[in-house]
């Protein structure tokens, strides 16, 4: 078939010896040596074909783009026809890495710029990822290990890419190698608003404003450096490990960091590489590729650290303390914000003996069971896995941390009785029927968690913020919230015998089947969207 790339062409399919469209009677010869073959791809200010170089032995394959100016006036066109030899000349001076399409040609036609780059069989990273699911650690490590290299070099040839995303990125099916497209220019809207305001050294840079998803702040402020293309990098990361586009992950509406910790299951040291790939103040973020592959080859050289350290399987994690540092330009460790008032907290238990407590049975150190359904005090409590309070005078601090705790619940824990969680952030946590019992949360980001059928009694959850919450079929005996936020929470079959709800927040909770007090409750915040233990809707009507 020879195609029509006429943009107004009614019918653009010809047969394949057709010299001009049978439908609006354009040449189809582009040329006169490439053979249109059928579309890839299509916008609203350009189009990508399949085409034959028919003037070649074997007339080999190639890709066409069509840069559609949306514009008529003669400055406009000057300003597109410069953006575009600009381009070109971008695409010519990459060709020679093997993971970038070399440039074959270019021209204009008709008021319309043409690119032909090298064609790149194999599907980009997007369709992998609908294909066969997100990747696990150890397939992250080498993408960055094979991309870095890729950015740096297109880096050191002066070129800021501004659209990576795993849609631009291809898996050539030759040799499986990661091939990088779509350098910017020829795919974006050349119009009256973006270019008469333009002068000759910023249009290039004001052009392209790449994909709003992955794209950091400073970019779409149309002030990109070379830390953007980390930014967009990290992103990519993301959605290969979750699947998800970043616009659909939630985000601090204080520091703009996009949340993403609760959603993948990776070691501290990728963890914080990621975090600072991820940093939307430029100056808190790596600054270059080889920076990022310091810090990953960090990790390699540190034995030590490996041997229980390093994980290769998305369902694995290391220990939180024998993880890898991630490291600064300048040598020195890095932590981000968040990370800092964690190990300040962390630091602080340390000091005060608070921690992770051990206890001693039958000569050895463990969890016992409790198979009678009884918590530590005798009281009946629901069935299932308790602390053994017996013996505490073995208690040992360990660091305990939001993603330690996550990772530790992936992999299958479920005691975490007698810990001090005071401050956490386990936003949207899956912590379903785990042992909290006599556990601090004292001021614990908790919305939004599912703490469903966990074993939440003696905890101290005072002033938490359990917003949305699942706490359906919870024993939550003789635990405080005392000022905690419980708006919207779902307690039903919630067990709440002597609990302190004391200035608790419970406006549009859900009590159903809740065993609880009417004392109880009036000491608590309610109204009429409150769900009654009866089921029945409403309080101080």
């Amino acid at each position: 078939m020879s195609y029509c790339i006429n943009p107004a062409c009614p019918q653009p399919q010809n047969p394949p010896e057709a010299i001009q469209c049978q439908a609006c009677g354009s040449r189809l010869l582009l040329r006169a040596r490439y053979q249109v073959i059928q579309p890839l791809g299509q916008g609203g200010f350009g189009a990508t074909f399949l085409a034959k170089d028919i003037s070649l032995p074997g007339q080999p394959t190639c890709v066409v783009k069509q840069l559609r100016p949306n514009a008529t006036s003669s400055r406009i066109l000057e300003m597109a026809r410069e953006l575009f030899k600009r381009e070109a000349k971008t695409l010519g001076k990459l060709g020679d890495h093997p993971q970038v399409p070399r440039l074959l040609d270019y021209f204009e036609a008709g008021q319309q710029f043409y690119l032909v780059q090298e064609y790149i069989k194999g599907s980009n990273l997007k369709q992998e990822v609908k294909n066969s699911g997100p990747f696990n650690e150890s397939g992250i490590k080498d993408f960055l290990m094979e991309m870095l290299p890729v950015v740096e070099y297109i880096h050191s040839q002066g070129v800021i890419h501004r659209d990576i995303k795993p849609a631009n990125i291809l898996r050539r099916t030759q040799d499986s190698h990661l091939v990088l497209i779509d350098f910017g220019a020829v795919k974006d809207q050349v119009g009256q608003t973006v270019l008469l305001d333009m002068t000759d050294q910023t249009a290039n840079t004001k052009f392209s404003v790449g994909t709003f998803s992955f794209a950091p702040p400073e970019q779409m402020a149309m002030r990109p450096v070379y830390a953007s293309d980390i930014y967009a990098l990290g992103m990519t990361c993301l959605f290969l490990l979750t699947g998800k586009s970043p616009k659909d992950l939630d985000f601090d509406a204080v520091t703009g960091e996009i949340i993403w910790q609760s959603h993948v299951y990776v070691s501290k040291h990728l963890e914080g590489i990621l975090e600072k790939m991820l940093q939307p103040m430029v100056g808190y973020r790596y600054q270059s590729a080889a920076e990022v592959m310091r810090a990953l080859n960090h990790q390699q050289e540190d034995t030590s650290s490996l041997s229980d350290g390093m994980v290769s399987k998305r369902r694995s994690h290391s220990q939180p303390t024998e993880d890898p540092t991630v490291f600064n330009a300048d040598g020195s460790p890095w932590q981000s914000p968040a990370a800092k008032m964690a190990q300040d907290i962390r630091d602080r238990n340390t000091r005060l003996g608070l921690g992770r407590t051990s206890f001693t049975q039958g000569g050895g150190t463990g969890m016992s069971s409790n198979k009678t359904g009884r918590t530590p005090t005798g009281k009946t409590g629901i069935t299932g896995i308790t602390s053994n309070s017996g013996n505490k005078a073995g208690k040992v601090p360990a660091k305990w941390d939001a993603n330690t705790l996550r990772a530790a619940y992936f992999k299958g824990k479920r005691d975490f009785a007698d810990l001090d969680l005071t401050g956490l952030n386990l936003q949207k946590a899956n912590l379903a029927g785990a042992n909290f019992y006599e556990s601090r949360f004292t001021r614990a980001n908790l919305q939004g968690v599912d703490l469903s059928e966990a074993n939440l009694g003696h905890a101290r959850l005072v002033q938490a913020n359990l917003k949305d919450a699942n706490l359906a079929q919870a024993y939550c005996s003789t635990a405080n919230f005392e000022g905690a936020d419980l708006r919207g929470a779902n307690l039903t079959g919630v067990y709440l015998s002597k609990a302190n709800l004391r200035g608790a927040n419970l406006c549009g909770a859900n009590l159903t089947d809740a065993t609880v007090s009417e004392e109880q409750l009036s000491l608590a915040k309610t109204n009429w969207m409150t769900i009654k233990p009866d089921g029945k809707r409403g309080f101080g009507l």
